[in-house]
Formats: structure tokens, C-alpha cells, sequence
């Protein structure tokens, strides 16, 4: 079992903390190998910023993500850059506020889901910096790449200390939307 996640923004999302998550997520608490890999140097300052985490049961031969089974894309520039990168049948998370633009041709043949992520931070939260979280809780909820529980401990381990409770109401929250959207309730 090889799976493939790429998260694409700007600098500012989270898009980084959202990989190391995850991948602290799969090797840590679930014994799973992990690699995260990342790309952001000056794009941190509101550029493209790029992560991608590939997990597998078996060692890692390649640590970069070749034919994405996930992909979180949260800007328009990482949109239009990284969705011709999708996997045949991935599952896609867009930031639709943020991606006015889309292709509906490359959709086609992939699982999309987009929603207004920030927004829902921001009415969860109070914070749009927790949309990272919740997205990540969003794409376990709705896919099962990974436990609820292992993504929980994950979070707690990453997030600042005073900070824990805000970062798990929008992890859970995001849990709760994916689990509607798997189930066609959204």
C-alpha cells in the first residue's frame, strides 16, 4: 500500500504544518512509513508552497509523490500547477473561495470536493489560521487514509501549547464535514 497526498497553497496556510501532521500521524501513531517533502523557500512569503507526505506499509523506495491519490489545494496558482499532477480517480480538496477558476475537463475523472475552508475556520474557530487543521480532519474523515485518533495525537503534538483546544474543534470539525461528505450529505 503506497499512498500519495500533495497539499498545494500559499505561504501562510499552513501547508507545511499540514504535511508534518500527517506524516507524524501515519509514522508515529500508526507505525506506518512516512517521508514528507516540501517546497517553499521564498515562496513562504505568499507564493506557491508545496508538501506532499506518501505513506506505505513497506519501506520508501521514491519520497516524492509521483500520481497524487490526495491532493489539498487551497490557492489558484496551486490549483492550475498541481491538479494535471492527480492520480487516475484522486480525491481533490479545494479551498473553493480561493479557486474561482476551475477545470472541469481535468475534473472530470476525479473526486472533488470544494468548500469554503477558510470560512468554516474562521465560523468554527473564530481563526482562519486553523483551516489547515480542519482540512486535514475534512480529508480524514472523507477518506480513512489515516485514524481519527493517530491524526488527533499528531495535532496535539504540533500545535503551540495554550492552543490545543481552538486547533481540535476545527480537527473535529473537519471530521464532521468529511464523514458528510462521504456520505453524500454535503
Amino acid at each position: 500500500m503506497r499512498k500519495e497526498i500533495l497539499i498545494g497553497g500559499f505561504g501562510g496556510q499552513g501547508v507545511i504544518l499540514a504535511s508534518v501532521i500527517i506524516g507524524r500521524a501515519a509514522a508515529v501513531y500508526e507505525g506506518l512509513y512516512a517521508v514528507q517533502t516540501q517546497a517553499y523557500g521564498p515562496e513562504s512569503r505568499g507564493g506557491a508552497s508545496r508538501a506532499e507526505v506518501v505513506i506505505s506499509d513497506e519501506p520508501i523506495d521514491y519520497p516524492k509523490a509521483l500520481s497524487p491519490d490526495y491532493l489539498v489545494l487551497l490557492s489558484q496558482e496551486a490549483y492550475d500547477k498541481y491538479l494535471p499532477l492527480a492520480g487516475e480517480g484522486a480525491t481533490v480538496v479545494v479551498e473553493e473561495e480561493l479557486v474561482p477558476h476551475r477545470n472541469v475537463d481535468l475534473e472530470r475523472e476525479l473526486k472533488v470536493h470544494a468548500l469554503r475552508l477558510t470560512e468554516i475556520a474562521e465560523e468554527t474557530t473564530g481563526l482562519s489560521l486553523t483551516m489547515n487543521i480542519l482540512t486535514i480532519g475534512f480529508l480524514v474523515g472523507l477518506t480513512g487514509v489515516l485514524s481519527r485518533n493517530s491524526v488527533e495525537k499528531a495535532v496535539l503534538d504540533a500545535v503551540p501549547r495554550g492552543t490545543e483546544e481552538l486547533n481540535l474543534r476545527a480537527l473535529h470539525r473537519g471530521f464532521e464535514l468529511g464523514e458528510k461528505a462521504k456520505n453524500g450529505e454535503l
